[in-house]
């Protein structure tokens, strides 16, 4: 007959271990917001002020916006300043401790004006479309003091076009790593601090750019802010400019830049009321990357607005085209 004794022990020890378990499992930590509130109405700079608190030691606190990463912290704590485009977004502020992972998320809406700014929203529709633009080599090179290329421009392209006409750009010469820039004026607007930069573009020979250039800029009260990025073959990647850092890397991939096919860029960028060059996000054929990065502007002596837009040769300096379409830019 089997003993009922080691059944009995069992059974104990099962009843046990349970509690055992649960006591010594630590509650996952928990999110407060400080700033902003929950479905409040913010401007694109917006002051996110995040605190944990746990039974045990948070390892790091991370700032997502929309599902992206923005910022991160070492500490129970995060206070960050995070630009943001005119719409509604998602803030999540996640923490780790010893119990896991564990977050909280909030929605709130950014205006299309900020305090006091009155200014309208502005845009300028099929800039390629648009006669007198002003092109160079030598000063797209660095400093102003490139070599030299041969370009040229034609507008009223028929195709490839998308929306009927398009406009040509084309970069040659023999010296390797030589570049093409063109810019068109937009007038002067002091009163607005926020672009958006959507363009089409295409090419048939993409693996022979060494770079490729989009860039909007505002020169007022004795400063240059230039919103500059490029897509660069060797990391495929886009870099932004920094005037005293000059090319800095995003780590934003702009791979998937295939022949003969129009992709769709659209760029969103801020003059900070602390007066930086703010860089809020790419998107690129409709996957959208948060960049976050400030930095200050240059001096200048100009008041304008423009957009512009570069080719870079590489070694081999092979000729290669680019059809731009449906250029905008958009400001408030």
């Amino acid at each position: 007959m089997t003993s009922r004794l080691p059944r009995m022990v069992r059974l104990m020890s099962q009843a046990i271990l349970v509690p055992i378990v649960a006591c010594g499992t630590a509650m996952a930590g928990s999110i407060t917001y400080s700033s902003p509130a929950n479905g409040a109405t913010v401007s694109s700079s917006i002051h996110i002020k995040a605190s944990a608190t746990s039974t045990s030691t948070v390892q790091y606190l991370n700032l997502y916006i929309d599902g992206n990463k923005v910022a991160s912290s070492s500490s129970s704590s995060i206070d960050k300043y995070v630009s943001a485009s005119a719409g509604s977004h998602r803030i999540t502020v996640q923490g780790k401790d010893s119990g896991g992972l564990f977050q909280k998320a909030i929605t709130v809406t950014v205006s299309t004006t900020t305090s006091g700014d009155t200014s309208s929203t502005k845009t300028f529709a099929n800039i390629e479309e648009m006669s007198l633009w002003t092109s160079c080599t030598v000063c797209a090179g660095t400093d102003g003091q490139g070599s030299i290329a041969s370009l040229s421009q034609i507008l009223g392209i028929l195709s490839p076009a998308l929306d009927g006409t398009s406009s040509k750009f084309h970069i040659g010469g023999t010296t390797p790593y030589s570049n093409a820039l063109w810019w068109k004026q937009l007038g002067a607007n002091s009163g607005v601090r926020h672009f958006v930069y959507d363009v089409y573009f295409y090419l048939k020979n993409p693996s022979v750019a060494q770079a490729l250039e989009f860039d909007v800029n505002q020169s007022l009260n004795g400063k240059k802010y230039i919103f500059g990025t490029e897509c660069v073959k060797s990391s495929k990647t886009w870099k932004v400019y920094s005037a005293a850092q000059r090319w800095v890397e995003t780590g934003i991939s702009c791979a998937g830049i295939t022949a003969y096919t129009w992709h769709h860029l659209i760029w969103e960028f801020e003059r900070t009321t602390g007066g930086n060059v703010s860089f809020i996000a790419v998107t690129l054929n409709g996957v959208k990357h948060y960049v976050n990065r400030s930095y200050a502007p240059k001096d200048g002596t100009a008041n304008e607005i423009n957009v512009a837009f570069q080719m870079d040769g590489d070694k081999n300096m092979t000729d290669y085209d680019t059809w731009l379409d449906k250029v905008k830019l958009t400001y408030w």
